[in-house]
Order: structure tokens, then C-alpha cells, then sequence
């Protein structure tokens, strides 16, 4: 049984979840957050569902446990932690050997676990919002696997002053946990190394490259585009759900993300650029100091 899997990566706080969900909501789909980190998320915190259920006791996930691994208290979540965090050599040398392929512990848990979970969503293509670009090269070696990627970019400007923010999650009841914050520098970096990899990618599995700020400006042409590229275009009323201004989304099963991955109903597709004005002209000018070449590459302006 082959399992299809949409991998979307890039940059953090590029707009993922949204992304994830909105493409989730078609049929044949299923969002699933940020798998990368089900062990600590899921099995470790027990953090809430997209559905709004804890993980142990969302139905969805007790079933993908029960068949993937006998249930989850049978799991090696030091294998599947092993796994996720992959080395960039490791990744590059996936990239760029298309021989190469995992059959160690982790690789196998990540098969089960990917295989349990297009079962329990009827065969759909599996969402993973993961990001990493290392995670993508590595899900690309699993046995079984059929990954394809979004490479979604972001202003990196944008990028930054979204990791600068404080912003309390609200899939931790009872206690006050706030998103990691970084340095507008190490952010930069960090832009420009995972959407480096990411166009690397392109050389293994298919990879179509998406931005963030086309995509909230027509999403329906874009979710055409991906799909025509990477699965089948959807019909017209498929995308019944989405307006001018604002989406439709239903509960879904994400173990992981950007707290809008909690929100139900009409959601507002509107462009965040505050850091236009919020973020500090320093920080702005630092920023596009180190990524200009790449913001030029993705047709962003300096200015």
C-alpha cells in the first residue's frame, strides 16, 4: 500500500497552518498538523487535537495508535524523536542520492504511523505541515511513502516579526505556554537555509513553490495550481468554502501548529504585514540585509 503524503515546508511562521487546513478541507485530504512532533506533542503533552479533544482520548488518533502500533503506550517515542530530528547531512545526502532510502527503527514507526493514518482517514493524501526541510528529506526515504511538497514562502521580513511576537497557545489547558520567540538574525538565517533546502528538494520529489502572500491574495487560483501540479485539480464547487475575505473551516485532526489550527466557522483570509509599520526599522533593515538575494529571488521588494 502506497501512502500519498502532501508535505508543506519552508520557513516557520510562513503561514503553514493555514495553508494545511484550508487544503484539508477538500476531498480526498486530511490535515494533520505538524507530525514531526507527535511524540512530544501528542504521546509526551498531551496537548489538544485540532478537534478539541486531548490526544488521548481523541477518537481519530486512538484508532491511527491502535492500528499503527497496538496503542500508543506501545510506541518507541525515542525512535520516532530519533527520526525527526535527522541531520542536515543526512538530509542533503537524501536530497541529492535518490538510491538512498531508511529501514531503520524510526523509518519503520514513521511507516506505520503514516500508513495508520491514511487508513483511519479513508486513503486520503496525508497534510504535514511539518516544515523542516529535514523532515521532508526524510519522509522522502521512507519506504511506502509518495511525498510531495508545497515549498511555502514568506516575506522574510514577515517571517521575523512573527517570531518576535508573544503569543500564549491555546492547546495547553490549564497552563499559560507561550510560542518560541527568536532573534531577528538567527530568524534570517534560518529563512535562508530552509528555503535553500526546500528548492533542493525539488531534486528528489516533486515540489511546486507557493507564496504565502499569493496564496492569501487568491486562494482559489492557487489551490489550483498546487493541485494541478501535485494531485488532481478540484472542481469548482469543491471550493465552495472559501470566499473573498474569509473561509470555511471544519474541526480537523492537527497535533500541532500555529493556534489557528483550534478555530472553526469563517475564518478572515487577511494578509498580516504589521511588521510594515510594528517592527523596528533596525530589525527590518537587518533582516533584508542578510536575505536580499532570496527575497529578490522570490520577487519581493527591498523597499
Amino acid at each position: 500500500m502506497t501512502v500519498r503524503v502532501l508535505y508543506i515546508g519552508g520557513s516557520g511562521r510562513s503561514g503553514s497552518t493555514l495553508v494545511d487546513r484550508i487544503i484539508g478541507q477538500l476531498p480526498g485530504f486530511v490535515s494533520t498538523g505538524e507530525l514531526r512532533v507527535i511524540s512530544q506533542a501528542g504521546m509526551g503533552e498531551n496537548r489538544l487535537c485540532g478537534c478539541g479533544a486531548s490526544f488521548d482520548e481523541c477518537p481519530f488518533w486512538t484508532r491511527v495508535g491502535e492500528e499503527a502500533f497496538g496503542g500508543w503506550e506501545r510506541v518507541d517515542r525515542d525512535a520516532l524523536h530519533r527520526a525527526g530530528a535527522s541531520s542536515y547531512r543526512d538530509a542533503l545526502r537524501s536530497i541529492l542520492d535518490k538510491r538512498v532510502q531508511r529501514h531503520g527503527s524510526g523509518s519503520r514507526a514513521l511507516a506505520r504511523l503514516y500508513r495508520a493514518i491514511s487508513e483511519a482517514a479513508d486513503g486520503a493524501t496525508i497534510i504535514d505541515s511539518s516544515k523542516g526541510p529535514r523532515y521532508g528529506a526524510l519522509l522522502a526515504t521512507v519506504p511506502g511513502l509518495e511525498v510531495r511538497a508545497i515549498h511555502l514562502v514568506r516575506d522574510s521580513r514577515g517571517v521575523a516579526y512573527s517570531w518576535s511576537k508573544t503569543v500564549t497557545r491555546p492547546d495547553v489547558p490549564g497552563r499559560a505556554v507561550e510560542m518560541l520567540r527568536m532573534r531577528p538574525p538567527e530568524v534570517a538565517v534560518r529563512w535562508i537555509l530552509h528555503n535553500a533546502m526546500m528548492e533542493l528538494l525539488g531534486r528528489r520529489i516533486p515540489v511546486v513553490r507557493v507564496c504565502y502572500e499569493a496564496f492569501l491574495a487568491d486562494p482559489r487560483s492557487e489551490l489550483s495550481r498546487i493541485l494541478s501540479v501535485l494531485a488532481s485539480p478540484p472542481g469548482a464547487e469543491a471550493l465552495d468554502f472559501i470566499g473573498p475575505t474569509s473561509t470555511r473551516l471544519r474541526a480537523n485532526h492537527t497535533v500541532m501548529g500555529n493556534p489557528m489550527r483550534m478555530l472553526t466557522g469563517d475564518v478572515p483570509l487577511r494578509l498580516d504585514d504589521a511588521w510594515r509599520t510594528a517592527m523596528p526599522v533596525g530589525s527590518r533593515a537587518l533582516v533584508a540585509a542578510i536575505t536580499w538575494p532570496m527575497l529578490l529571488r522570490y520577487g519581493y521588494p527591498l523597499r
